[in-house]
Formats: structure tokens, sequence, C-alpha cells
């Protein structure tokens, strides 16, 4: 059984990534376990890099406090001009898989909030008096009326993600 670090407490975050490691690896064959862990970056990062950075810092900070998992992982949304999005980084002790997830637009009123420095979860707290929201389906859950989520939209990057710890044929090529 594979043991996996994900730098999260966030429910949406923790149920994409089981799903991802269920649908890759078998249901029953990974047991994730939850850390809050520093992103060493903005609470509402800004830009792919340094949204990119805190997956990164996150799966950093994951492997000091298990070393002895076989898997980390780190998720961080950010605010790229007009879009919100996500990076995903996996690593085991060989290898790493990066993904980016889909991008949403978001309404002016919302990213005039992100400017004055608020994030977007607060944001999305006002609008629709759910305190929770980015805890459950998120914005993308809000403006798509519950055909996608964040859950959703974060399992699709991470099964991208973890090609490279499983897809032989990648395996291959990438040496």
């Amino acid at each position: 059984m594979y043991h996996v670090v994900a730098a999260t407490t966030n429910p949406a975050k923790l149920q994409a990534i089981q799903l991802a490691f269920d649908d890759t690896f078998g249901a029953g064959h990974c047991h994730t376990e939850s850390v809050d862990v520093a992103s060493g970056v903005s609470l509402q990062p800004l830009g792919t890099d340094e949204t990119r950075t805190g997956a990164r810092q996150r799966v950093i900070e994951a492997r000091k406090m298990r070393p002895e998992a076989d898997f980390w992982i780190g998720v961080e949304a950010g605010i790229e001009e007009n879009m919100t999005f996500a990076w995903i980084t996996i690593e085991n002790p060989h290898t790493q898989g990066e993904s980016r997830c889909a991008s949403l637009m978001l309404p002016e009123t919302i990213l005039q909030g992100i400017r004055a420095g608020r994030e977007l979860g607060s944001e999305m707290a006002k609008i629709t008096g759910n305190t929770e929201v980015k805890r459950q389906g998120g914005a993308i859950g809000i403006f798509t009326n519950g055909q996608l989520s964040r859950t959703s939209v974060y399992h699709q990057a991470l099964l991208l993600a973890l090609v490279p710890f499983h897809n032989p044929i990648y395996q291959q090529h990438s040496q």
C-alpha cells in the first residue's frame, strides 16, 4: 500500500487526490494522509510562477514532515490575469510529475477584490453567503452550476501529473 502525503487540509483537494490515486493504482492501494504545511507564497498567489512555486514548496514541506512516504502532493490555486487555476506537483523519491488544471474566467467584481488583496475564497463567500465555498465546489462549482467542481477539475490535473509514475511508454521516452 502506498503512503500518500497530501500537503493540504482542504476536503475538495483531498477528495481529488484520493480519486486520482484510486483511478491510477486501484482502490484500496493508497493511504492518503493530510498535512498542514506552508506554501511559502501569498495567501492568494498571483501568476503561474508564484502558484507553481506554492505547489512545489508544499511538496518540499510535506517531505520534511513525512520523509518515509511514497508520494508527496502539492496543490496550489492561483489567479493569472482574469482566471483562476491550480498547479499540481507530485513527487516520489525518484520522479516528479506536474500539471496545471483548467482555468476559469472570473467576473470583474471578484477580480477587483483580488486586486485589493483579498482571496478568491473570501470573495466567493461574500457573494454566495457560503463561508465554506473554497472547501467545497469552489468558484468553479458556483459558476458551472455544479457541472464541474474544484474536485473534478483537480482530479483531471492530478491524473495528468501521475503519468510519469505509472505509464511505461512515458517512462521509456523520458530517459
